[in-house]
């Protein structure tokens, strides 16, 4: 029981890696707080884990917007008691382009769902872990754009997780006095819904990978659960890579 108690927030849970990470950290102890656009897709995934003896509960909303992360965080307070950690989770990819083709609107989606959204997240969430004078955030932020890796038509994406490495450290560096421990998850390929159902695109992309196969969903998880557990009680500012070695591949 890693988590035995502790109220998690996740958010991007109600598909891949997040719904992996839900039902993980249920079964480990801790009080789920389930956050995504779709509120079907949510209300499944509490009830499974209600059914299996696991506590959570959800919200449906939007992490661009600054106001959801606030309400999260108010969720969980109201249901729980308080905070103790966050697995921030949401990302898209958004259009694969270069630059000279990509549209405006399109930077300005990813950066704001991969970016300022974890900004929104970590404005929200530090005071109510302050409030138990320690605490965890995850980030799920990526290979590309780390470590000399990166891929084409992937620039706005790229720039978005390479940002949030960034915003990790620093606020690693700010809170560490406050007991807050702050890291990121770079995941390699891994088979969701957004790698898409290709055979012949997975297989391309599994070849990138020294394992020569993509990640499951649980084991990107299970790499957060160590993050939000007291087995990395020393670890902070970090970049984890759980890429089955693509980033060492690419350089």
């Amino acid at each position: 029981m890693e988590l035995d108690e502790k109220t998690i927030i996740i958010t991007g849970a109600s598909s891949g890696i997040g719904a992996a990470a839900a039902q993980l950290f249920a079964q480990e102890g801790a009080n789920v707080v389930l956050g995504a656009r779709r509120q079907a897709e949510l209300e499944e995934l509490t009830d499974q884990i209600t059914q299996q003896g696991g506590k959570a509960i959800y919200l449906a909303g939007d992490v661009t917007e600054e106001t959801y992360s606030a309400d999260l965080v108010d969720v969980a307070k109201a249901e729980f008691g308080g905070v103790d950690g966050a697995f921030n989770n949401a990302g898209i990819v958004g259009d694969m382009a270069p630059i000279s083709d990509m549209t405006s609107a399109n930077w300005d989606s990813v950066l704001s769902t991969n970016l300022t959204s974890a900004f929104y997240a970590a404005k929200a969430q530090i005071p109510a872990l302050k409030e138990n004078a320690k605490g965890t955030i995850v980030f799920t932020s990526s290979f590309v754009g780390h470590a000399n890796s990166g891929l084409p038509g992937m620039s706005a994406y790229a720039a978005s997780k390479a940002g949030l490495v960034g915003l990790v450290k620093s606020l690693a560096a700010d809170h560490g006095a406050d007991g807050i421990r702050v890291n990121a998850l770079l995941p390699g390929g891994t088979k969701t819904a957004m790698a898409g159902d290709d055979p012949d695109g997975h297989e391309f992309i599994a070849n990138l990978h020294p394992l020569k196969r993509l990640a499951t969903a649980n084991e990107i998880a299970q790499a957060a659960l160590f993050m939000l557990s007291d087995r990395s009680s020393f670890v902070t500012g970090s970049a984890m890579a759980t890429d089955g070695g693509v980033s060492i591949r690419l350089v």
